[in-house]
């Protein structure tokens, strides 16, 4: 554990200061102890007289401190303000818990003013208004002792297994997905109701909203979850949800967390308006990380399972999972069905000059196309492993985690920042 002491000329880091950290860096690397790191702070110390010094660059601290992703999990707590190198200290850790009144952000009112562009307030530098909708922020809290209660939760899930739990009711999954297919829900209580009781984490929360991360327990394992939200996008994965997914995905491999995929989604976002973001190399980064983890993926596809959104979600194919399975009502297919079947009948809908009767046709192809996809005759052509009861989609989960489990994967990759 290691903390700056904002007390002391601001919490900004001097020469010696970064001698003392490098040396429990390298003994945190020889250890392998997971670390919090408490980085309120002012950043670098301009004009330091501890120590003979001309630029600072040859610094080892940042170097050292990023060395260590992957090695073991490094949780960053931010109080106050936290700026320039105390931020760099975040940013490159796995997990960042915030309180409400922090302010983060890579140069402080000095430096900002420095750079010719005024004056601004410590407060309004990165306060979290902005960094927790932006997602550089993990979970934020109200104050520091909530701060460390959440950071100890979050520690326990890299630490092993929890010896007892306790199980929902099981049997309100069978009720939690509306029947219409465009109805949106909160994915987040069917997390919560598949987990054991108060074990959930949720990370990111208010950054691409589309896309659900947390971390959690079933029966005592620790995993982490994926899940589309339908309230936001419809469920399609946008560039920014890929981006949270991938990342989340490399941080569960690297520290051998299996990973629960909850499919709801009609696809990727489409549009000129998505593709402005970057979106045809930001999805495809979901794909290269859900194809390179070696922790097990369980996929579960609850409504919709469409297109290549679907398929990353299942970490590139259907049968990449150690197992793919579908509740009774899910619906899969390789794009949206009732898209698929205006561009597939689009010379005959366009022969109908009746606009009533031309809809009337479009729904009853959808209504065929729909009973063509549903996930029994998916999982009778073998493209998934089975449909299931929703009431036992937690110990068909906690089953198969139990034949899976091996070994934790070899250290070898590090974790990106974004």
């Amino acid at each position: 554990m290691l903390s700056y002491d904002y007390t002391v000329l601001a919490g900004t880091q001097g020469a010696l200061g970064h001698r003392k950290k490098d040396r429990l860096f390298e003994l945190i690397d020889r250890m392998r102890l997971p670390t919090v790191f408490f980085a309120e702070g002012g950043g670098g110390r301009p004009g330091d007289t501890d120590y003979p010094v001309v630029s600072a660059l040859d610094t080892r601290a940042f170097a050292l401190w990023a060395k260590l992703s992957g090695v073991v999990p490094r949780i960053a707590v931010v109080k106050g303000r936290c700026f320039a190198g105390n931020a760099l200290i975040a940013g490159a850790s796995d997990l960042i818990v915030a309180t409400r009144d922090a302010s983060l952000g890579m140069g402080g009112p000095a430096m900002i003013a420095g750079g010719g562009l005024g004056d601004v307030h410590p407060d309004d530098v990165g306060p979290m208004t902005v960094q927790e909708p932006n997602g550089n922020v993990d979970v934020v809290v109200a104050d520091e002792a909530e701060a460390v209660a959440v950071t100890k939760q979050l520690l326990g899930y890299f630490q092993g297994s929890t010896a007892t739990w306790t199980e929902p009711d099981q049997s309100t999954l069978r009720t939690v997905v509306p029947e219409r297919d465009r109805r949106a829900y909160d994915v987040a209580p069917i997390i919560e109701t598949v987990a054991d009781e108060g074990s959930v984490t949720f990370l990111r929360p208010r950054f691409a909203r589309e896309m659900v991360t947390a971390l959690a327990r079933i029966e005592g394992r620790a995993v982490g979850v994926i899940a589309n939200d339908t309230r936001f996008t419809a469920g399609a994965i946008t560039a920014a949800a890929s981006d949270k997914a991938a990342r989340f995905l490399q941080l569960c491999d690297a520290f051998g967390l299996p990973v629960v995929s909850l499919i709801d989604c009609p696809g990727y976002m489409v549009g000129p308006a998505a593709e402005a973001e970057s979106l045809v190399r930001r999805a495809s980064r979901m794909l290269l990380a859900g194809a390179a983890i070696r922790v097990p993926l369980i996929a579960v596809v609850l409504r919709r399972g469409y297109g290549l959104g679907a398929q990353a979600m299942a970490g590139g194919s259907l049968h990449e999972p150690v197992l793919t399975v579908a509740w009774p009502g899910a619906h899969l297919g390789p794009m949206g069905l009732e898209g698929a079947v205006r561009l597939g009948l689009r010379k005959e809908l366009d022969a109908i000059t009746d606009e009533d009767e031309r809809e009337e046709r479009v729904r009853q192809a959808t209504a065929a196309a729909q009973d063509n996809a549903k996930a029994l005759n998916a999982a009778m052509l073998f493209e998934i492993d089975d449909v299931i009861d929703p009431a036992e989609t937690r110990t068909v989960i906690a089953a198969t985690l139990g034949a899976a489990a091996g070994p934790k994967p070899s250290r070898g990759r590090f974790i990106d920042t974004w």
